[in-house]
């Protein structure tokens, strides 16, 4: 049985979970964020940001999502799902969309859709454009001020009052994204529309089947020329820029709830971010979290842990 361990980050792996959700366990290894059960491999999810990938087909499914840090010297395939794609889709037109916040505590999820054209993908390659995750804020920011105004895009904010709202109604991250994804791309289509593009490429974060069962109900639907695929930011510019804007903009609310707080807010999931949310209780009340944090997050539980340790 062979052995692949990956060292991720907190966001990826929130989107592994939401991929992984139809094969989760019950029982959880101590430390673990999530563990599944997907055909002849386990997937475990660590805490550290360590993923355990175990069984006889532990390569092809390590490789939906990066390079193997350790366990075998061979280098995990391909991050993307590329051989599913179209001959060329790189330099094809095509509207990409990705999303950033979901595994952050404070702030909303922002999604972008994003439509590049086949001739604008030199001029974005020249600003610079790739990953977010590879940049640093003020890069992002330098960047997207200026494709903002040269690719057709559609952002959508998920508020954090609306995310506990939905939240709290039975509404998984999976399908509060799908529904996201989904309205930035249609509006992305009729932005653009008598023009069409080549595709539509989403960053995966479920299996394609439990994406379009999470938009049942929804009054437009994007089906035409979809593809999925994980690392999509690398298989296509379009979602590498929608991954820049959808930063962009998740930066831009968190200084918005910065200012409302009265103190800098952080990003992630970590214990500084804990004594921020107590920090915020003790100056504003436990009233307010739901306008600036995702309430189910454990860090709400050790907020006031935190709280009731300097009250007493």
């Amino acid at each position: 049985m062979g052995n692949i361990v990956l060292q991720l980050d907190m966001g990826t792996i929130m989107k592994m979970r939401d991929y992984y959700n139809e094969n989760l366990a019950e029982k959880l290894p101590q430390g673990s964020v999530f563990s599944a059960k997907t055909g002849s491999c386990t997937v475990t999810a660590y805490k550290s940001g360590k993923v355990l990938f175990q069984g006889n087909s532990c390569e092809n499914e390590a490789g939906k999502w990066g390079t193997a840090a350790a366990a075998k010297p061979r280098v995990a395939k391909s991050a993307s799902s590329a051989g599913n794609l179209p001959a060329g889709f790189s330099q094809m037109s095509v509207i990409g969309s990705d999303e950033v916040g979901t595994g952050d505590y404070f702030g909303p999820i922002t999604v972008v859709a994003a439509y590049v054209k086949k001739e604008d993908i030199p001029l974005l390659q020249e600003l610079g454009v790739r990953d977010s995750k590879d940049l640093n804020d003020e890069k992002i920011i330098e960047i997207a001020k200026v494709i903002k105004n040269i690719v057709p895009f559609s952002l959508m904010t998920l508020r954090n009052d609306k995310y506990n709202q939905v939240q709290s109604a039975g509404w998984s991250q999976g399908k509060m994204k799908a529904v996201l994804h989904n309205q930035a791309i249609v509006n992305v289509l009729e932005k653009i529309a008598p023009a069409k593009p080549e595709a539509i490429l989403i960053d995966q974060f479920v299996q394609s089947s439990t994406y379009f069962q999470h938009l049942k109900g929804q009054k437009a639907i994007a089906r035409e020329n979809v593809y999925f695929s994980t690392k999509a930011e690398g298989v296509h510019l379009s979602v590498a820029a929608a991954s820049i804007l959808a930063r962009y903009a998740f930066i831009q609310y968190i200084d918005k709830l910065s200012v409302a707080a009265g103190f800098t807010i952080p990003k992630g999931a970590g214990k500084h971010v804990d004594e921020a949310a107590a920090k915020l209780i003790l100056k504003k009340g436990q009233e307010t979290l739901p306008t600036f944090v995702k309430m189910h997050f454990a860090n709400t539980d050790k907020a006031l842990q935190i709280v009731k340790k300097k009250r007493s």
